[in-house]
């Protein structure tokens, strides 16, 4: 078996499991957030009941992400409703953004979007959230409200989105009918050179298959040159396999992933026990495809389509009206890092903004000395935005007063993992899909930059 049907036989109690099967899954987490919980709830006590009890409190996790420093009322009422709920039923993990259990979410504008205007347990995106808090589990199987829950296969886990009506059914019984998926295997060989980032390689596969490529099917990452990866470049890769239309992406176990699994639920006290899974000699893929790390250059997905690559360096007459580093996919500690080698001791000279995923990603970045001066005062010396109130922020546009949202028909690049018409607010804008370190050397040219030209 492939290290998805391992983990969803084990997870449906079977011995063995096979692509196109259909089986009953025992969740081992349900993740949601401001956007899709409160819809989740109301199917949950639609169908269960309005005093019906969530099959197990430990196991439902809510992080509010997505339309939180935004003075929309709508929006800050999401995130009240969640608290109600999370009162009402005494679930465990509950990230919210105020401190108070009983308060009123209010963004206030007066104070500006840059500094902090959250409370102590706010956890900022849930994708990146999750692994930092110890909910990621290798051999587990977790279910979230958002596509890019699939982020979380870089830990050895089924890890996939689903709709408010599943998400409702998990909720009251903590299982799910799923259809195996077909598995796709991806070896990877080599090492990255300098200047190439793992953005660079999902977007290079993505436009190999297309966004289609992958249509319910399960993309395996394994071989040599995964050892080279960082966790952070793991969850990047994993968290676009959505794009390629699969139903989730996952990698195998390793040193790095044990180390990093472990010290996480030491830290937050999230049970640590868990059960990896590891490649089988009987493996049976749809496809293969070996891919040499090495030769990879800097990738740039063109809009309308996160499949529409091409090199960095044939861009430059691509002029560009603002940059913007951050998300899920590029808003992680090395993401912000990678940006600061290309920007220390330069200028933007588009408008440029810079939105940490998690409120520990902004402790990194305000504590880590390079030369003299931190992180986050090389990248606003150089001209960034960054704001403190980590989070979703333009990633899904959301309401107009989001942080960086694209507000007219601007030209944007992005380290986002989507660029659909409309993704980050008005609907003639195009983004332009790059990693962090090509996004940081476009803002400092005004135009599509290959960013080995300023990497040192």
């Amino acid at each position: 078996m492939t290290l998805t049907e391992k983990i969803l036989a084990r997870a449906s109690g079977s011995v063995r499991v096979k692509a196109g099967d259909n089986v009953w899954v025992k969740a081992d987490i349900l993740m949601t957030h401001d956007v899709c919980g409160p819809g989740t709830i109301g199917v949950f006590k639609r169908e269960f009941g309005a005093s019906a009890k969530v099959w197990d409190r430990d196991r439902v996790v809510i992080m509010p992400d997505h339309y939180i420093f935004t003075a929309d009322a709508k929006s800050n009422r999401n995130v009240d409703i969640l608290r109600e709920f999370v009162r009402e039923q005494g679930i465990t993990y509950f990230y919210d953004v105020i401190d108070d259990p009983v308060g009123k979410w209010v963004f206030d504008p007066g104070r500006g979007p840059l500094k902090r205007q959250h409370g102590s347990r706010y956890a900022g995106v849930c994708h990146a959230a999750l692994p930092q808090k110890g909910h990621t589990r290798p051999g587990e199987v977790l279910f979230g409200t958002d596509s890019h829950t699939c982020m979380a296969g870089a830990f050895n886990e089924f890890a996939t989105g689903i709709g408010n009506t599943d998400a409702g059914f998990v909720m009251g019984t903590g299982k799910l009918l799923l259809k195996v998926p077909a598995t796709m295997h991806f070896r990877l060989e080599g090492s990255l050179p300098p200047g190439v980032m793992a953005k660079d390689v999902i977007l290079h596969l993505i436009g190999e298959i297309g966004t289609d490529g992958a249509t319910y099917r399960a993309l395996q990452f394994g071989g040599e040159g995964v050892a080279t990866l960082s966790m952070d470049d793991r969850m990047t890769i994993a968290n676009m396999a959505i794009e390629a239309g699969a139903k989730n992406g996952i990698f195998e176990f390793d040193g790095q992933t044990q180390a990093h699994v472990n010290a996480r639920c030491q830290l937050n006290g999230t049970p640590g026990a868990y059960e990896p899974v590891s490649r089988d000699r009987d493996e049976s893929f749809v496809s293969e495809m070996t891919l040499d790390l090495s030769r990879l250059e800097p990738t740039v997905a063109c809009p309308p389509d996160p499949a529409q690559r091409t090199l960095a360096k044939t861009l430059d007459r691509v002029r560009l009206d603002r940059a913007y580093i951050g998300s899920c996919t590029g808003g992680k500690t090395s993401d912000f890092l990678s940006a600061a080698r290309v920007l220390r001791g330069r200028r933007v000279v588009i408008e440029t903004f810079g939105v940490p995923a998690t409120p520990e990603i902004v402790h990194d970045l305000q504590t880590a000395v390079w030369g003299g001066r931190t992180v986050w005062q090389i990248l606003v010396d150089a001209g960034v935005q960054m704001t403190e109130n980590a989070g979703c922020a333009a990633c899904l546009g959301g309401p107009a007063d989001t942080f960086g949202r694209v507000n007219a028909a601007l030209k944007c690049i992005s380290a986002t993992n989507r660029n659909f018409p409309g993704r980050m607010g008005h609907k003639q804008s195009e983004v332009y899909l790059a990693s962090p370190a090509t996004v940081a050397a476009s803002a400092l040219t005004g135009r599509v930059t290959d960013p080995r030209e300023y990497w040192s």
